[in-house]
């Protein structure tokens, strides 16, 4: 390529990257020779040269500003709720103490088994992306089965459509899996050089943790004889909170590995400059676009956790299944757009509108059943956590039925059972962070 401007506008001799070798193609060939970007429609080198220079403006302002202000609101109410508080805090501290040995346990146990799969995962891409669709469409049986065992026949009918839909999608889609294969070890070779990624996904999750501590402990107290409404707004403001760290990483993810797939020498040690600048993009300038994506999200999730916290009328259980689904499909969809324009934020620079545009864009030069298709890899990701989590869950219930002791506080007639739970709960958490590194960079390389 010779001499080019990098991600972030600096001169610099590189060569291709390593990604290519393993057949993914050029960007400006893939996708289309055209997108829009604020209302026009740049060429393919255009778009590449604001790929090098991505924008460096503050945008959405508005929307990190109702942030902020919504987090010291918060913040101020939990402090003072929680230091009124008088009495309780020897009670539980010795559940805390069991529940922190037994998943601190556990995370190690996750955390040495997320880097051995990435290895794994490695040198069994097409094995596992085979087996992760097959497992995702099992699973819509397997929920048959124990609705139908339940009683439940709403439910067993659904799993068996859920069924009967996965067969004919893998079906249609088996073709693609050596490409997905390819995205995945693109994507591993990517987050591998720069597994600095990982570090700062576990400062998110510690993140959110105190931030779950906070809302529970003092704010979310609140719940107990509150308004509809009021308990609206607790649930928005957490389910808020969550999603803006969770795409925050997810921003600064794009950014690192696109900068590694045009400019591997920014984006090759464990904490590159890529890194600290993706993070400054994603936590400076973009911050408002994730905050604004996020709210949209955060209103159907607090909707949701709404109508569990309200239902009180068992005649209308029907009604509230159906709007449930309604509210999960909604949820489902916006997620599914968040997670594409996102990269466009960590790309690019752009707003959220204008991300969002250039996403319908992408799927219209691709095609929509290319895009889904192409996505298989994600599946791997998935069905691996979930085994670490089974794993660390088997490690949790070994330490509970070795010392009877644990979980005795909770009065629990099966403290095995406890420490299974939480073995798989940090398990599934420790993996789904680690690997969720993996999940962002295979959505970049689809994009890039």
């Amino acid at each position: 390529h010779g001499s080019n401007n990098n991600y972030y506008g600096q001169q610099q001799q590189h060569q291709q990257p390593t990604a290519p070798m393993y057949g993914a193609s050029a960007p400006q060939e893939e996708y289309g020779n055209h997108s829009s970007l604020e209302g026009k429609i740049y060429s393919s080198n255009e778009l590449q040269e604001i790929r090098q220079n991505p924008q460096k403006k503050f945008q959405d302002v508005f929307w990190a500003l109702l942030f902020w202000v919504h987090i010291i609101a918060v913040v101020g109410v939990s402090v003072t709720m929680f230091s009124s508080g008088n009495g309780g805090q020897v009670e539980y501290q010795q559940k805390f103490n069991d529940v922190l040995f037994v998943g601190g346990v556990s995370a190690m146990v996750a955390l040495a088994l997320s880097t051995l799969s990435l290895k794994v995962m490695m040198e069994n891409a097409e094995t596992l992306v085979q087996t992760a669709l097959i497992f995702s469409v099992l699973m819509s049986l397997v929920m048959a089965f124990f609705a139908f065992v339940s009683g439940n026949m709403i439910m067993a009918i659904l799993g068996l459509v859920g069924f009967a839909i996965g067969c004919c999608y893998a079906y249609a889609v088996w073709h693609r899996i050596p490409f997905a294969a390819v995205n995945l070890k693109v994507a591993l070779t990517g987050v591998k050089a720069n597994l600095g990624l990982t570090f700062v996904a576990f400062i998110f999750m510690a993140l959110a943790f105190g931030w779950t501590m906070f809302w529970f402990l003092g704010i979310g107290n609140a719940l107990n004889g509150s308004s509809l409404a009021i308990a609206f707004f607790l649930f928005l403001s957490y389910y808020w909170t969550h999603q803006v760290l969770q795409n925050t990483m997810h921003v600064t993810t794009a950014g690192v590995i696109g900068t590694w797939w045009f400019v591997p020498a920014e984006a090759n040690r464990f904490w590159a400059p890529a890194l600290t600048d993706s993070l400054v993009r994603a936590t400076t300038y973009s911050f408002g676009s994730i905050c604004f994506g996020s709210l949209l999200v955060a209103i159907i999730q607090a909707l949701r956790a709404l109508e569990h916290y309200s239902r009180d009328n068992e005649d209308l259980a029907i009604v509230r299944c159906i709007v449930q689904c309604i509210l999960a499909c909604i949820e489902s969809i916006i997620e599914f757009m968040n997670r594409w324009a996102y990269v466009y934020v960590g790309l690019y620079g752009m707003n959220y509108i204008e991300a969002g545009r250039n996403v319908i864009t992408l799927f219209q030069n691709k095609g929509w059943t290319a895009i889904i298709s192409d996505d298989l890899a994600s599946n791997v990701i998935m069905m691996i956590s979930v085994g670490i989590g089974l794993a660390s869950g088997l490690v949790g219930l070994l330490l509970a039925w070795t010392d009877k002791n644990l979980f005795q506080d909770f009065g629990l007639d099966n403290t095995s059972g406890a420490g299974f739970l939480v073995g798989f709960l940090v398990g599934f958490l420790f993996a789904s962070v680690y690997l969720g590194v993996v999940d962002s960079a295979i959505t970049t390389v689809i994009v890039s």
